[in-house]
This record gives C-alpha cells, sequence and structure tokens, in this order.
C-alpha cells in the first residue's frame, strides 16, 4: 500500500470514528432522542465535528507518523486535537441557533475520550498486525539490537525512527552496561540488560543486526563486547570513534554506521598521536619516501601530502603501486609538487641521480622484503634489497645533507631466526652507525604485524574465506603483535617529528593476538561460523618463523616518551671498523647464490639463531 492511499484510509477512519463516538456519548447521556431533532444539530455534531478533527489531525502532522515506530509524544498529539476538537463542539453550541441537543460539559470530555481511544485502537492494531514490518518500498524489515542507551544510542533510534520509509531497520532491544538503566525505556525502546544479555537477547528477539552506539567506549572494553556479539552470529555496526563525532557531530546516523572491522577486536587503546602538530616539520620540506606505493609507504604519502611539503618524491620499484598512490594524490591534491621515480634501492647510481638532482631534506626508508618464507629461501636477495639497499639510501642522506633519515624495521629483528629479520636488525645497525659518522640525524622505528597491509595474514585470511577455505594457520598456539596501518605510520612520523638520531622507537602494542583467536573473528565477522562453515586447518610453523615475536633486544632496555605507548631502545654499541669490514665481506658473497651467507649474517648479527 502507498503512503498516499495510507493517508487517505487514515483520514475516513477518523472521520468516521469521531462521528461515532458523538453517538456513542449521545447513547450513554440519554440524549440520543434530541440528537436528530432539527437540521442544525446533526450537521454541527455529525459533519462539523469529524471534520474539525481530521483537518487538526492533519495540521499536527498526524497522518505523516511512522506508526511502526510511534512515540508517546505521537499518541498525545492525538490527545490534544480530541480535547481541542470537543472544546470547539461545546462553544459551537452556544454560538449556532436552533441546537436543541444539549450536553454536560463532562460530556463533552467523554466524547473526546471515546475518539481518541478509538482513534488510538486502529493504529495500535495496525501496528500488531503488521508482521513482518516492511518500508515503504515493501522490504522486510531486519531486527536491532542497540548497544549503549546513551545520547549516541538515543540519536541512532531516532534516526531509524524518522527515516523509516528509507532504512530497513525495526529496533527490538537496547543493551546497557548500566545496571540503573534496566527496564528503562529510550525512545520507546526498552534496555533488556546488560553486555551479558546479549546472546540471549539475541535469541529471544531474533535480532539480525546489532548496532555499538558508544563512541566513547574505551577500545579494550569495546573489543571485549564486540567478541560476544561475534557468538550471537548477527552482523555487527560500529558507530565512527568519539573523536571522530566531536568533529562532525552529524557522524550520529545509520549512513555512517560501518562494519566491525578486525581492528575493532584488538582488545587495546589505539596509539594517540597527534599527527597534525607533528608533520609541523614537513611544512615546506622535499620529502623522500622509498617503497613509497606499499602499504606502509603510501599511508605515509598520504599524510605528508596533506601537510603542505616543498615536493613529495616516490621512490618505488613497483610501477603498479607507483602508479596507484600516484593517480591518488594527484586527485586529492593538485596543488601538491609531486615526483614519481621508478627505480630500486639496490642502485646507487640510480639513488645518487635522485639525491643529487631533488637534495631531500627528509627521507622515510620504507623499501625493503619482509615475507619471512620466501626470504628464507633467497636468503641473498634479502641481504641485496634490506641491508645494501638501506646501507646505499642512508649514505646518499648523509652525502647530500639530509636532515633526517627514518627507517622502518620491524619486531622481527629481535633475536631474529629467519634471514629477513636479521637483515633489518643490521639495517638498525646501518643507521647507528651512520647516525655516529653524519650530521643527518638516522633513526629507526620498529613495530610489529600490520593489518591489511599488502602480504599481511588479513589479506590471505580473507581470500580463503571468500573461496570457502580452508583458513590455514601454522600453529593453535602462535601469537603476534598487531597494529593497523595508521598507528604504524603515526610512530613513524612521531620518530620523525622527535628525533634527536640514533634512537629505535618501539610501539607499545599491548597484548599479543593468538593468530587462531584472529582467524575465528575474521570468519564471524564475514557472517560465517568457524569450524562448520569454514574449516580451519594447521599447517605447522614454517622455516624462520617463531612462535612469538619480541620488541626488545635485551640489552636495550626501555626509554619512556612523552607519549605512553611509544618507547626508545638504548642503542648497543659495537665495533664499527669489524662491522663495516664484514658488510664488505657480505656484499662479495651475496652475489654467489651458491653461497650460505648465514654464517656471515650470524657474525654481525649474534643474536641470529638459523637451522
Amino acid at each position: 500500500m502507498n503512503s498516499f492511499l495510507k493517508k487517505l484510509l487514515f483520514l475516513i477512519s477518523d472521520f468516521f470514528i469521531s462521528a461515532f463516538s458523538v453517538l456513542i456519548t449521545a447513547l450513554l447521556t440519554e440524549n440520543f432522542q434530541y440528537l436528530f431533532v432539527n437540521r442544525v444539530t446533526p450537521f454541527v455534531y455529525l459533519m462539523a465535528f469529524p471534520s474539525l478533527v481530521v483537518v487538526l489531525l492533519y495540521l499536527f502532522n498526524v497522518y505523516h507518523i511512522m506508526w511502526e515506530y510511534s512515540e508517546l509524544i505521537d499518541y498525545i498529539r492525538i490527545f490534544a486535537v480530541t480535547l481541542i476538537s470537543s472544546a470547539s463542539l461545546y462553544i459551537i453550541h452556544f454560538v449556532v441557533p436552533d441546537t436543541n441537543f444539549t450536553l454536560l460539559p463532562s460530556n463533552y470530555l467523554l466524547i473526546s475520550l471515546i475518539t481518541f481511544a478509538l482513534i488510538s485502537f486502529i493504529r495500535i492494531l495496525l501496528i500488531k498486525i503488521k508482521k513482518p514490518y516492511k518500508n515503504l518500498d515493501g522490504k522486510d524489515l531486519e531486527n536491532v539490537m542497540v548497544i549503549g542507551a546513551g545520547a549516541a544510542g538515543s540519536i541512532i533510534i531516532n534516526d531509524i525512527k524518522n527515516n523509516a520509509s528509507k532504512n530497513k531497520y525495526s529496533i527490538k532491544c537496547l543493551i546497557d552496561d548500566d545496571p540503573n538503566k534496566k527496564g528503562s525505556i529510550l525512545n520507546g525502546v526498552a534496555v533488556v540488560g546488560g553486555s551479558e544479555e546479549i546472546v540471549s537477547a539475541a535469541k529471544k528477539y531474533e535480532i539480525d543486526i546489532i548496532i555499538f552506539a558508544i563512541p566513547s567506549c574505551s577500545t579494550s572494553k569495546k573489543s571485549a563486547i564486540l567478541n560476544i556479539c561475534q557468538k550471537t552470529g548477527c552482523s555487527v555496526k560500529i558507530l565512527p570513534s568519539y573523536f571522530q563525532l566531536i568533529s562532525d557531530p552529524a557522524s550520529i546516523d545509520t549512513t555512517k554506521l560501518r562494519q566491525v572491522e578486525i581492528e575493532d577486536l584488538l582488545g587495546r587503546d589505539p596509539i594517540d598521536i597527534k599527527v597534525g602538530s607533528v608533520l609541523n616539520y614537513v611544512n615546506g620540506r622535499t620529502v623522500l619516501v622509498t617503497g613509497g606505493g606499499g602499504s606502509i609507504g603510501s599511508e605515509l604519502c598520504r599524510q605528508i601530502a596533506c601537510h603542505n611539503p616543498k615536493r613529495l618524491i616516490i621512490f618505488d620499484i613497483y610501477e603498479n603501486n607507483a602508479y596507484d598512490i600516484q593517480n591518488e594524490l594527484v586527485r586529492n591534491y593538485p596543488e601538491l609538487d609531486l615526483v614519481v621515480l621508478i627505480g630500486s634501492v639496490r642502485d646507487e647510481n640510480r639513488l645518487e641521480s635522485v639525491f643529487d638532482k631533488y637534495k631531500p631534506e627528509l627521507v622515510f626508508h620504507a623499501a625493503a622484503h619482509k615475507h619471512v618464507p620466501l626470504m628464507e629461501n633467497s636468503p641473498n636477495e634479502s641481504i641485496k634489497n634490506n641491508v645494501f639497499g638501506t646501507y646505499n639510501t642512508a649514505k646518499c642522506a648523509d652525502k647530500y645533507g639530509a636532515k633526517r633519515f627514518v627507517l622502518i624495521s620491524t619486531d622481527k629483528a629481535v633475536n631474529p631466526t629467519n634471514i629477513m629479520g636479521a637483515s633489518k636488525r643490521i639495517c638498525e645497525m646501518i643507521i647507528q652507525y651512520f647516525n655516529s659518522k653524519s650530521n643527518t640525524e638516522f633513526v629507526a622505528v620498529r613495530f610489529g604485524n600490520v593489518l591489511g597491509s599488502n602480504g599481511s595474514v588479513i589479506p590471505l585470511f580473507k581470500k580463503q574465506i571468500a573461496e570457502g577455505g580452508p583458513v590455514t594457520v601454522t600453529d593453535p598456539n602462535i601469537i603476534r603483535y598487531f597494529m593497523t596501518i595508521p598507528e604504524a605510520v603515526s610512530l613513524v612520523l612521531q620518530a620523525g617529528a622527535t628525533a634527536n638520531g640514533g634512537e629505535i622507537f618501539v610501539l607499545d602494542m599491548g597484548e599479543p593476538v593468538k593468530i587462531l583467536e584472529l582467524a575465528e573473528n575474521l570468519i564471524r565477522l564475514s557472517g560465517l561460523t568457524p569450524y562448520t562453515d569454514i574449516k580451519i586447518e594447521f599447517t605447522g610453523l614454517r622455516p624462520g618463523e617463531k612462535m612469538y615475536e619480541e620488541k626488545l633486544l635485551a640489552e636495550e632496555g626501555l626509554k619512556r616518551t612523552d607519549n605512553r605507548l611509544i618507547h626508545i631502545g638504548r642503542p648497543i654499541s659495537f665495533d664499527e671498523d669489524v662491522f663495516i669490514k664484514t658488510l664488505e665481506e657480505l656484499r662479495v658473497k651475496m652475489a654467489d647464490d651458491n653461497c650460505d651467507i648465514r654464517a656471515i649474517v650470524s657474525s654481525i648479527v649474534p643474536t641470529y639463531t638459523y637451522n
């Protein structure tokens, strides 16, 4: 039934209900025999009164209300209309002559009450018999549970009710951990309990969608609640963060809801860095990002581009990635002086020409091989690209007077059991070596696995789920530290802003996460059930892979910064002359693919162990 026809039927129904209320009142007050004494009386009571009721109902916007989502105020409108109409009828009795039909003032109130009761009853009856609910497009509505009976939850409920013709939601219940709110009503929706009731309430009310509406909730508590939500099998949506809502209050509506992402389940608060103030040092400077097309490199470029660098240079060997980030930045920052160059950090001559021509003041070195199993099979390539790519870039930064050089490192550099981790530890030592010799400030940034980055476990799991499984996990007990791409980039930028030279910046990533739990949560986020819809297989640890990762060498210690989640590792001293001599030996040996270079690497990195 379309909207116009529904309003017309309501109008006709209300007209006859109003007339019927007069007849019932006349019968109850024994005035029925006087109602038709003359021509004026029937017209005033049986025509003018109903007409006045429907006109006032229209003016009070009662015919525009979606009664499936009605509130108390909507019924108060109807009651006000009937009171005004009966009061007007009482006045008409004295104004219009030749009306022998008389009622007491209380009888006019009775007309009002009967009219209100019958009009309201019709609408309540409509709500009860209209199952399942449908929106104006005729689509079945989905049952919704809202978590959070606060301001954001209230706004979400109102948005759903006020836009019922556009959305597909029917709110069934509220969840809130405040015990004082249990049993209360918010905008016509009951608070049925705390987070411990989520699973049972989802089953009781046949919930399809859960909306998490506590934007100020700490990440650890949010993670705990969302993990409970995953057990319901419902689709879970979430509001933007508290800080997004502060800057854009209009964000609190159903159009801004997003799907829960795996980073929402990490169980720790995100690193809080005021990137705006950090990036002041980028303003007006020439910035070079090696590996600028990769996950970390491209996000660095985005953040740098919006803070007015004099020039941004993207240097990458993989032209497709470089092409993608180039198009994005040209589209979003048309005034940006952007230079995109294809080349390898292995190529000393190419790097020399870039540094000689553009004289970058800030260098972010993100170019590297990072896949542990692949590097185990091609160890020489790991050394060529990671170690000597870093050496070549650092050497040019020193020679051409860059102000600051920031190396992207990894927690796999700590007590490495694979050649990739060992190569990154050597990179950190190269940074320390150049910092002791150069006017350029050299620093390293060490972090764990980056969620969603190219080649990381999340894209692999998503691909396996899309293909119907199985999802492969190396070991049920393997754990990793995780961070998001924005967190990783924030740490890099913080290091670039506050470095004095020689530091290794380390992010406190909270508690490590079991890869198995990550896989299970990702399957649930896809609307599927682990082990039932999608199988999980254990494949055993890969070559060079550890059961757990570490963030610092034992000798490094920890020094806090102004940000409690960022620490600085104390540099470990080493014989620099021996280091450089061994590097030259490594450079010669790595040219021979038949040469096992791991013994030489171990002599440089004593904590490196291999089979």
